[in-house]
């Protein structure tokens, strides 16, 4: 007993220890890389540093592909492991971002949620809607953030289409809504040999330009649909350069059917050019989005489309991995079906397999009933 309140003595005489809660949240969020195949890394690997984010670790089986980007970037090959596994055994990460084949995005969340760290993948979620399943099971169940990364969700248009209908109802009800996405083909734009391998691989991308410009109109719609899954969805996939993709398909169309309207998605990698743009139809006018930055709106009573110039979107809501350090940190709320939310994304899937069904079986497939 005296032993017990000598400690007690000793440790009330210690200096008190502060914790500086703005030191903590300006400090970088700890970002491991699983996976360098995907091109989209090199977002996250040319980033200048804004002290947001730190690379702490990298998970690459490919060393000549690591070394490869470590003498473009500077990063050091002591952060590159083999393994999921070892990466974050060695480097401890707050979340990690993917950029790895889709079908292997559920191998990270296996290994990351029982850990409690965060997980950002490229588009779509998975490979398929039976691993989008279990990797939401396993998020809700540890309690991690799974989030969904897409270049459009940045473009500060597609947020003033947004407010254009639901913030400012300028258009009335939504009647239709078209979204062009996608280039030339892979091949055709000089993807690198360890991308183009599994993008083109059915298991490992989960099809073709279904899954890879697929998604985008698949996002973009269920979000502005806030969330509402379609009645029903009909597809037509095909493949129109069989020499160069003789796996998968290089063009997709996807119908959605909604109470009182419809979408359409067109991805493809058969366009003369890129092309990442949007047109939303409503009872009483349109509002395109023609790129990041650029639109064009006509409302009621207006003889021509007004063009309108934004400049682009403000931190961290212009960059995924500032807006990935921000959630962490608890200073961004996610809304419900938020572009790169959990919720939204399991509606893509939905829509996604569903195309892919309808095209196999030459029919529609039906998600609900029609209200």
């Amino acid at each position: 007993m005296k032993r017990i309140l000598l400690t007690i003595t000793l440790l009330a005489l210690l200096p008190p220890i502060f914790i500086n809660a703005e030191t903590i949240e300006k400090s970088p969020v700890r970002i491991g890389v699983i996976g360098l195949s995907h091109s989209h890394v090199h977002q996250i690997l040319r980033r200048p540093d804004k002290g947001d984010i730190k690379i702490v670790g990298i998970a690459e089986s490919n060393r000549d592909l690591a070394v490869r980007y470590a003498e473009q970037y500077g990063y050091s090959m002591d952060i590159v492991y083999d393994t999921i596994e070892r990466m974050l055994d060695a480097s401890e990460p707050d979340a990690v971002a993917c950029f790895n084949p889709i079908n292997q995005h559920i191998l990270a969340v296996r290994v990351c949620a029982p850990r409690g760290i965060h997980v950002m993948v490229e588009k779509p979620l998975a490979a398929s809607l039976e691993q989008a399943r279990e990797m939401k099971m396993l998020a809700k169940k540890h309690g991690i953030q799974l989030l969904t990364n897409y270049e459009t969700t940045w473009y500060a248009s597609n947020h003033r289409t947004y407010e254009k209908v639901h913030g400012e109802a300028a258009i009335g009800e939504i009647r239709k809504i078209v979204v062009h996405d996608g280039h030339q083909g892979p091949r055709e734009i000089g993807v690198n040999d360890e991308f183009f391998e599994w993008l083109t691989d059915p298991v490992k991308n989960g099809g073709g330009a279904v899954i890879d410009f697929g998604c985008y109109g698949a996002n973009l719609i269920t979000w502005l649909m806030k969330g509402e899954t379609p009645v029903a969805v009909s597809a037509i996939l095909q493949t129109n350069k069989p020499d160069v993709y003789p796996r998968v398909d290089d063009e997709a169309t996807i119908l959605l059917r909604y109470p009182g309207a419809q979408g359409i998605i067109q991805g493809s990698w058969n366009w003369p050019f890129s092309r990442k743009d949007m047109e939303v139809y409503g009872q009483t006018g349109y509002v395109f989005s023609d790129s990041g930055t650029e639109m064009r709106i006509r409302l009621e009573g207006e003889k021509e489309a007004q063009p309108l110039s934004l400049e682009k979107r403000p931190a961290p809501f212009d960059d995924p991995f500032a807006w990935l350090a921000a959630v962490i940190r608890g200073q961004v709320e996610l809304e419900p079906f938020d572009l790169s939310s959990l919720e939204n994304n399991m509606v893509v899937m939905e829509i996604l397999d569903a195309a892919k069904r309808s095209a196999a079986e030459g029919k529609t497939v039906t998600l609900r009933s029609d209200e």
